[in-house]
């Protein structure tokens, strides 16, 4: 980096506006937001997102979309089984702890209660149904994903370790500030328990609560190592140049099990650089090296062009294209269990 960069990068961190995140300049962040290195941005302008708003063919969902409800977990798992609440919602059960990864029992993925995407399904767990919860893990801070009432209500019962990628600490303490939350980079490992421990990875997505936050928080996937196996739990991600699955498959060896986003892919001109579309999720497993992949991220919250019933059928048409074996592929609806065999 040349002198003149490095006081430009200085002198712009020191008139960071960002609300949720003050820390050193790096590959991935400027100082004021984090961006995916190498990689072109993914941002849209508002005169892209009115054209797909304007031009869009979104197909309209029904009144319901097939779901169980009132799943009540096992108190305690020592191998592993991984449950499906909603849409990226799913309770880890492994060696005797409970994780929750982005849980959202809110009605809307909205900043509102009375506009915004809503549920075309309950969450298939109670709240009040879910067992001791030893550990919250938030991938970012879109509304789908973070829900901060649902994060104050776990803390408040069951006073978990909460886990998130640098800046959404902020968010979080915003409409709850007793709540412990412990952040990090890309690469970060934490301890769930003496048996288990989690590493923040990264994803290709973006971050934004509202207008003018865009990737001020950072977003990111976890890997869990566990007594049962490898599960890598990747969030929100597109496919992009495919290098970020090739380094967590070289880092980690293969998963046991990786939950891969497999909708709000459509239409492609505008979702490519956000979010995986099937056939890509298929290509995430081979590159990581996973056993068995969990579709989930639809199904729940229309977010976007394609049929609620699309990424399913496309997840097995995708995988019975390529003929592989050795993979299994299970795209999860709410209130699905998969167990380890």
């Amino acid at each position: 980096m040349s002198s003149a960069m490095a006081r430009h990068l200085v002198r712009r961190r020191k008139s960071s506006r960002n609300r949720y995140y003050q820390g050193p300049v790096t590959d991935h962040f400027d100082g004021v937001r984090f961006f995916h290195p190498g990689l072109p941005s993914s941002d849209k302008s508002l005169l892209e997102i009115f054209k797909w708003k304007l031009f869009g063919k979104a197909v309209p969902w029904p009144k319901m979309v097939p779901g169980r409800v009132g799943v009540r977990p096992a108190q305690r798992v020592e191998d592993l089984q991984i449950t499906h609440i909603g849409h990226a919602s799913y309770l880890i059960q492994a060696g005797g702890s409970n994780i929750l990864v982005d849980p959202v029992w809110a009605a809307r993925a909205s900043p509102v209660k009375w506009s915004g995407p809503h549920r075309y399904n309950p969450p298939s767990v109670a709240f009040e149904d879910l067992p001791p919860i030893h550990a919250v893990l938030v991938t970012h801070n879109h509304y789908d994903h973070l829900d901060t009432d649902a994060v104050r209500r776990l803390w408040e019962v069951h006073r978990p370790r909460i886990f998130a990628p640098h800046g959404n600490d902020a968010i979080i303490h915003a409409d709850a500030p007793e709540i412990e939350v412990q952040t990090g980079d890309w690469w970060t490992v934490f301890s769930v328990s003496e048996n288990i421990r989690v590493t923040i990875v990264p994803s290709y997505h973006w971050s934004s609560r509202g207008l003018w936050d865009r990737r001020m928080a950072l977003w990111g996937g976890y890997v869990l190592e566990t007594p049962a196996g490898l599960i890598y739990c990747a969030g929100d991600t597109a496919y992009r140049d495919g290098a970020i699955f090739k380094e967590i498959g070289k880092r980690f060896g293969p998963s046991l099990v990786a939950v891969l986003p497999i909708g709000a892919y459509a239409p492609r001109w505008f979702m490519q650089t956000q979010h995986a579309n099937p056939q890509e999720a298929v290509q995430i497993a081979q590159d990581c090296g996973a056993t068995n992949v969990l579709g989930v991220h639809w199904g729940t919250f229309a977010l976007t062009d394609e049929p609620f019933h699309e990424p399913a059928d496309q997840l097995q048409a995708a995988a019975q294209a390529k003929a592989l074996e050795g993979i299994h592929f299970e795209a999860l609806r709410p209130g699905d269990t998969w167990m380890n065999a």
